[in-house]
């Protein structure tokens, strides 16, 4: 299909987007995501996987709904702003772009941590350049190396699962359902998965990239997320056989530890390189959705405008793609950003109210209505159910946000 100067090339089918999505969701949270989950919910891990896919799943389908309805760059920065107003399209975009730069810095970190741990800011840096380069080099190149880290990813999951659930080690009683650290347990840490979970909105925010979004957007976030909630299920059970919610619990290394325990060592290397890819795998995607975002806003005057430029060869957003990779190198250089997971996750959630408030504006039909009632209460929920560090931070970062809007307007007033 042809393009404008000044539009993206619309490129990718179902399949592409599906493996955008995958590239997304089964990252480097497979990985670490599991141990805090398990700590937080002890008995309660497989609920609290339950809830995030739940909420998830209400999330996706109001992203779809609106997706097929504007198949622009943006995400919800673009919903908000044509269902609730300029303002809460602002505050979505805001607390996407922040939360995801520091995801991104954080899975930077990831590779930097498994690949050389006494590198790891350097080797961080580098896969940040590495992947900047690719992204602007064209959506197709993005969307083909993200089918390689997934099959790659994919394949030693796959390892992990057979090992674990094989070994003599594996118990059936380490799979009991509870309630051990009670229903807040539980809520914590479907919020800590939820972060896992969330890479579906990639597919949404590269709508203006995608042929035929009112058909293809629909079929690849449910086929994404599904996919992506087997693979965590298998995962979180094989490793629980093994290891029980305490050990899983204690585990800084998740799934090494997991084949440890199964006896099979010589698979630990195998999977701190799984993690490796899987982080850049995450990193490739959040930079993709983040420069998106910001080439919408940018283009509505809330950022540079100058970011709002494309390449006339690439048809990519550029300079939003080199704002978005130095920023992220500057803080993978600089921070340490172990706890931004439960940052980006209330900024997360907090987009994906913003999400499902402007579904619930497409269709005044009650049953039309539930499920982005749901997704809403679930976002609300799982935020607030975060740990009091994250949740003040997140509140935080929200609150700048608004107040820079507000000095905005006023002063383009005056």
């Amino acid at each position: 299909m042809a393009s404008s100067p000044a539009g993206l090339r619309r490129t990718l089918g179902v399949r592409d987007a599906v493996v955008v999505g995958l590239g997304s969701m089964i990252g480097a949270g497979v990985f670490s995501a599991l141990g805090p989950a398990a700590r937080a919910a002890g008995s309660g891990l497989l609920p609290g996987l339950a809830v995030a896919a739940l909420v998830a799943y209400c999330n996706a389908m109001s992203s779809a709904r609106l997706a097929a309805r504007y198949p622009q760059s943006g995400g919800t920065y673009v919903y908000g702003r044509e269902r609730l107003g300029a303002f809460w399209g602002y505050l979505a975009g805001w607390a996407f772009v922040v939360g995801k730069t520091a995801s991104c810095a954080a899975m930077a970190l990831t590779v930097g941590v498994y690949v050389w741990p006494d590198q790891a800011h350097a080797v961080a840096v580098a896969a940040v350049v590495a992947l900047t380069a690719v992204n602007y080099g064209g959506i197709q190149k993005s969307a083909w190396l993200t089918r390689v880290i997934v099959a790659v990813v994919l394949a030693v999951l796959a390892s992990v699962v057979v090992v674990c659930l094989t070994s003599g080690q594996a118990e059936a009683g380490r799979l009991d359902i509870g309630l051990s650290s009670g229903v807040g347990g539980v809520l914590q840490a479907a919020g800590l998965l939820f972060f896992a979970f969330a890479g579906y909105a990639r597919i949404a925010t590269l709508g203006e990239e995608v042929r035929d979004p009112a058909r293809t957007i629909p079929r690849a976030i449910p086929l994404a997320l599904g996919m992506t909630l087997v693979v965590y299920a298998c995962v979180a059970v094989a490793a629980l056989s093994v290891l029980g919610a305490d050990g899983l619990g204690r585990a800084a290394a998740p799934l090494a530890d997991a084949v440890r325990a199964a006896g099979v060592p010589g698979l630990v290397p195998v999977v701190r390189v799984g993690a490796a890819v899987a982080a850049l795998g995450s990193l490739l995607a959040l930079v993709l959705g983040v420069s998106r975002t910001t080439l919408a806003m940018a283009r509505d005057g809330h950022l540079p405008r100058a970011l709002a430029a494309v390449h006339p060869r690439f048809q990519v957003p550029h300079r939003a793609e080199l704002a978005v990779g130095a920023v992220v190198a500057v803080v993978a250089a600089t921070a340490d950003v172990r706890g931004a997971i439960g940052f980006s996750s209330f900024g997360v959630l907090a987009y994906y109210a913003v999400a499902n408030a402007s579904a619930w504006t497409l269709d005044p039909a009650p049953r039309a209505r539930v499920i982005p009632v749901v997704g809403l209460l679930g976002c609300a929920t799982l935020a607030f159910a975060l740990p009091v560090v994250s949740v003040a931070a997140g509140a935080a970062v929200l609150a700048v946000g608004a107040a820079a809007y507000g000095v905005r307007r006023r002063v383009a007033a005056r």
